[in-house]
């Protein structure tokens, strides 16, 4: 394979900035999908900086955070213990409340409820109703407010769904060179790698290196379906809490995910019920620091290998070793990046119970299977490893182009569908990760986030003029 350098993401850049109109940023469009965002999912991207940390009140101060907090996990405000610096004044540190409606602050009783006399900041989506606001503690002290932007937040689909079929940029795509569709693929690749880069540091920034791999981790092992909840499990539960207490991650992971529920042991084998009581026997003394949430598992349509719980599974069994895990990724990164190395790390991770059941329902599994496959494995060198490393060692960008990809992800063969159309060298163009990213980014780009099912898009005719 010819040697590419990562550097220059700069023609994908422009041309994507030429259709859309404009050259702001928008992160990665997969990270999270319901729509309309709910509270929990706003909070989520709340916390991992998605909104940014910069920000003007409605009076028109600047206010900048300087620590997010703690996510809160019983009653009272969302987020404790943050930092805001607002205009010129000094560091406050305090509670954050973030409200889908300005007025919510009053319609939930907030203001007087002594537990948030200590807010500092309150967040808000959108303000129905019109007219003038306050928000007010219970000693009348008037609490800075924040709306926040939903735009700034990468493009979310609109309800329609492109079909699988051959969009209009299918038919210039057909007629360009084979050169020409590899530099726009490698150059849509760059940049997207780089969006990804961009948003994992910009998380380890306000959480830290490992919290970062850490929430990175429970992104990808939730899959498409169940990435928020494993993001949110992650987020409210710290691994550095988790590595304090070694003993009781397992049991505070499965107890948060609303998974060791009393009718789960009511028809489970011995096996299970061992295994449950071992877990309930810590979960029970913690439950009242948490408060109850419904995380929104989904769980039709996956394979019973990708069950919730034993991604769960995985998630606790990357507790456990986190430290060897992270500590072979940022050493390969300061060296020479051994892909096959760190696939092999991940695929020891393995679990006495997990490596033999799909659930706590299941019966045993006929062999044992693995926590972390190979498709899976892929996932993460595609979206937290290689954006991580090429940065610091140029020379993997080349390791990244010859990861050979499957398409097994629906929205994966959509695009190729949608942009290749019918063209007869269509598989030459989507057999590598890095490809099927590019697509992916173009499809993110231009397909989502059009609401004309492809007939007013600009992006055919700027093709056939590029």
């Amino acid at each position: 394979m010819k040697s590419v350098t990562y550097n220059d993401a700069e023609l994908y850049r422009r041309l994507r900035a030429e259709v859309l109109g404009d050259t702001r940023l928008r992160e990665e469009g997969e990270m999270f999908l319901s729509l309309p965002p709910s509270e929990l999912e706003l909070q989520s991207r709340w916390f991992a900086g998605d909104f940014g940390r910069d920000f003007v009140t409605t009076c028109g101060q600047p206010v900048r955070i300087v620590q997010f907090g703690h996510w809160n996990h019983s009653a009272g405000p969302d987020f404790t213990d943050a930092v805001v610096l607002l205009g010129n004044g000094e560091p406050v540190r305090g509670s954050i409340e973030l409200d889908t409606n300005l007025r919510d602050w009053e319609h939930h009783g907030h203001g007087e409820n002594r537990a948030y006399r200590n807010v500092v900041l309150h967040l808000f989506i959108d303000h129905h109703g019109g007219g003038q606001f306050f928000t007010r503690t219970d000693d009348h002290v008037q609490v800075p407010q924040v709306q926040l932007d939903l735009s700034t937040l990468s493009a979310r689909p609109t309800g329609i769904v492109p079909e699988a079929r051959s969009g209009r940029c299918s038919a210039p795509l057909q007629e360009m060179a084979a050169s020409k569709i590899n530099e726009l693929l490698t150059s849509a690749a760059r940049f997207r790698l780089k969006t990804k880069g961009r948003r994992l540091r910009r998380i380890a920034e306000i959480h830290g290196e490992s919290e970062m791999l850490y929430q990175a981790f429970a992104e990808a092992f939730g899959y498409r379906r169940n990435r928020l909840p494993m993001t949110v499990l992650a987020q409210r539960l710290p691994l550095s809490g988790l590595r304090a207490h070694p003993d009781t991650g397992e049991a505070l992971l499965f107890g948060l995910a609303g998974f060791l529920e009393t009718r789960v042991f009511e028809d489970a084998s011995d096996e299970t019920r061992s295994y449950l009581r071992g877990l309930w026997e810590t979960w029970w003394k913690h439950r009242a620091e948490f408060q109850g949430i419904d995380l929104g598992w989904r769980f039709s349509g996956s394979r019973p290998v990708n069950h919730p719980q034993r991604r769960v599974a995985a998630l606790a069994c990357l507790v456990r070793e986190s430290q060897r895990v992270f500590r072979h990724l940022w050493e390969s990164a300061a060296a020479s990046f051994d892909r096959k190395a760190f696939v092999k790390v991940l695929g020891s991770l393995g679990h006495t119970y997990w490596d033999n059941h799909y659930t706590l329902t299941s019966k045993q599994a006929a062999r044992p299977m693995a926590l972390v496959g190979g498709t899976r494995s892929k996932e993460i060198l595609a979206n937290i490893a290689y954006p991580l490393v090429v940065p610091h060692n140029e020379a993997a960008w080349d390791g990244y182009c010859a990861l050979r990809g499957t398409l097994e992800n629906e929205k994966s063969r959509r695009a190729v569908i949608r942009l290749m159309g019918r063209r007869p060298d269509a598989a030459e163009f989507t057999g590598f990760v890095y490809q099927q990213q590019a697509l992916l980014q173009v499809y993110d780009d231009f397909c989502m986030d059009d609401e004309s099912d492809c007939d007013d898009c600009l992006f055919p005719e700027q093709l056939r003029t590029w």
